[in-house]
């Protein structure tokens, strides 16, 4: 642990005495009987917005998902790699969660590279670009026309990024499925970084 960030093992020293010894018990419960958590957060990324200092739940309670811009890509079973898909498929069929929250967020660096795609050094490199093309369909339903500022097209496109992630949600046929049944229901959520 000699390059070890001190920051996160005075953090982790800070858990242990406070946190941890205050919910020894829940911890232990939660080792040997599994999780079971009602929710599934799909979350960006981005290091201001996490989901269980936001909605206030303790471990257990939420099962979270974070990737750049909060984005679900649509249903597609093939050779690739699919982390969101597969952490999707395990949160419905193994943990059978009641509730997918997509949970989009104020200035969004994710969203920013999708509305400037030639600004580095988001918009650059070897799995941003292709990752932010899930929304090309989505920033093609508003071009700038001028009628809106910088902000209000970004703070546009982060909401209307989240609604076009639960459209992509329905494209699996097992969340179809049970939403069709009132046995999941998706939700969206956007949160301002500055006002809470």
């Amino acid at each position: 642990m000699h390059n070890f960030p001190t920051s996160l093992l005075s953090g982790y020293a800070n858990f242990m005495q406070n946190s941890y010894a205050e919910q020894a018990t829940r911890y232990e419960n939660l080792a040997d009987e599994g999780q079971t958590p009602e929710t599934m957060i799909i979350g960006c990324c981005d290091s201001r917005a996490a989901p269980e200092t936001i909605f206030d739940c303790g471990p257990g309670e939420l099962f979270v998902l974070r990737n750049v811009a909060n984005l679900v890509p649509k249903f597609e079973p093939d050779s690739g790699q699919h982390g969101t898909s597969a952490a999707i498929e395990f949160a419905v069929q193994g943990l059978k969660v009641k509730n997918i929250v997509v949970m989009g967020h104020g200035r969004c660096g994710g969203i920013n590279a999708a509305l400037n795609p030639i600004n580095p050094p988001l918009a650059q490199g070897d799995f941003i670009g292709k990752w932010m093309s899930l929304l090309d369909p989505v920033t093609k339903q508003f071009p700038d026309d001028g009628q809106m500022s910088e902000a209000e097209r970004q703070t546009t496109l982060e909401r209307i990024s989240v609604r076009n992630s639960i459209q992509n949600l329905r494209t699996f046929p097992y969340i179809s499925a049970l939403e069709k049944e009132a046995e999941i229901r998706l939700h969206g959520a956007w949160f301002d970084i500055k006002s809470g």
